[in-house]
């Protein structure tokens, strides 16, 4: 006998032409009971989920849920890209792919708590989100089954409409000049351009106006490696404070940039992108460690942050060295607290300088150039003579092949050889 939960399946939806077919599809085709969800990371104000609520039930959703998911999206993911000053290619906040596999982990839990026998999504064949979804679903959920109407069937988007009129479903999908992909960690932008190699994005590609002309200076105060405040501002919520610098610094046409990368299923991929706040706090929190961490610090970081922002990237989030190398960076941030200031200009941004109670950089040690207060001559003259010595010995040991390789060689008429 057929339990209820064997005709369910949940269906990560965002309300665009391809989860709009698969409600119908998984529906009609499939007989099954479908409960849409949409996972908001920060890109959907209210009337927007409201709208995408009625457009699910219209197609015949048994239910839709919006989950909430920034404060998950901040603490699992966003906080250590902040940490481990993450771009990748040093060119990109990873606004989508981090997003991404919040977004599954999320949905995942919803399966467990629908009891649902299936996971669907609308993930095509040719791009980075169907490998993070399936795998994240394999790991979190492995006895359900994962649906992909818009992969296996290989529908043209003619097509998918089509099928949605011929079941009377008539809505207007009007293909956009660009595809728009919103979160507070940044937001995507594809068009033709990007499919190209030499082609930048037009300014009307990106979704906000660069209207502002002058400029000015904002302080960000951080505590413990976090944002928490924005010139006067506090913030008790991290997530508040990145999304006010965002409407502060993005109508300056701040953070937009286009990225190459290599995508996991091993194609080179574009997209451009518009990141006013996580480009303005990385490169803050990164000006604040420089004053406050040690150099070894500072090496760490950056060899294993890189290295975690591409497992992320891949949807490895899973893997235990990224709790590893979490741990890690947390345990990093204990003194980067303090205020960076930054001063903002149209379509750039430059950080004028910090204030913290960590700054290693304080005069009573000495000023880089100018003054030392904490050794003589004679204590460098012997730290030189110790600091090189090991490669002095390798050159004395080594003069004559050194030498050589150096093209100081030279031969007598009894071709001997004479080093120079």
């Amino acid at each position: 006998m057929t339990t209820p939960s064997e005709k369910e399946v949940v269906l990560a939806f965002s309300g665009g032409l391809d989860t709009s077919f698969c409600v119908l599809w998984l529906t009609k085709e499939k007989g099954l009971s479908v409960h849409a969800v949409t996972v908001n990371t920060g890109g959907f104000d209210a009337e927007e989920l409201k709208a995408i609520e009625e457009r699910a039930m219209m197609l015949g959703a048994a239910s839709w849920r919006c989950i909430d998911g920034l404060r998950h999206y901040y603490e699992k993911c966003i906080r250590f890209l902040v940490f481990g000053n993450v771009l990748k290619n040093s060119t990109y906040p990873l606004s989508v792919s981090a997003e991404r596999v919040t977004q599954a982990m999320l949905i995942a839990e919803y399966v467990k708590e629908t009891g649902a026998a299936y996971v669907a999504h609308g993930s095509t064949g040719a791009g980075n989100d169907q490998v993070r979804f399936d795998m994240i679903f394999d790991i979190l959920i492995p006895e359900t089954k994962i649906i992909t109407p818009i992969r296996d069937l290989q529908f043209s988007r003619e097509e998918e409409i089509a099928y949605l009129r011929r079941h009377g479903i008539e809505m207007r999908f009007e293909k956009a000049a660009y595809s728009i992909n919103k979160g507070i960690w940044g937001t995507s932008v594809g068009g033709r351009e990007t499919l190209s190699s030499h082609l930048p994005l037009p300014e009307n590609a990106y979704p906000t106006r660069a209207e502002e002309h002058g400029e000015e200076q904002i302080v960000l105060h951080f505590e413990n490696g976090e944002l928490k405040g924005l010139n006067e501002m506090r913030y008790l919520d991290p997530c508040e404070a990145l999304l006010a610098l965002q409407n502060l610094a993005a109508p300056y046409g701040i953070g937009r940039d286009i990225h190459t990368g290599d995508t996991i299923i091993g194609i080179k991929g574009r997209v451009g992108f518009e990141a006013a706040a996580p480009l303005i706090v990385i490169k803050a929190h990164h000006t604040l460690e420089k004053h406050v961490l040690t150099k070894w610090q500072l090496w760490w970081k950056e060899q294993l942050a890189s290295w975690y922002g591409n497992w992320l990237h891949e949807g490895q989030y899973f893997d235990p060295v990224m709790r590893d190398i979490e741990a890690f960076l947390e345990s990093t941030q204990r003194c980067v607290s303090g205020d960076v200031y930054v001063r903002l200009h149209p379509k750039r941004f430059q950080v004028d300088g910090i204030r913290s109670p960590h700054d290693l950089m304080q005069d009573q040690f000495g000023s880089y150039g100018e003054m030392n207060r904490s050794w003589t001559g004679d204590d460098v003259k012997g730290f030189t003579k110790i600091f090189g010595n090991a490669v002095k010995i390798w050159h004395q040991v080594n003069a004559h092949s050194d030498a050589r390789a150096n093209g100081q060689v030279k031969h007598n008429a009894e071709n001997e050889t004479i080093v120079s």
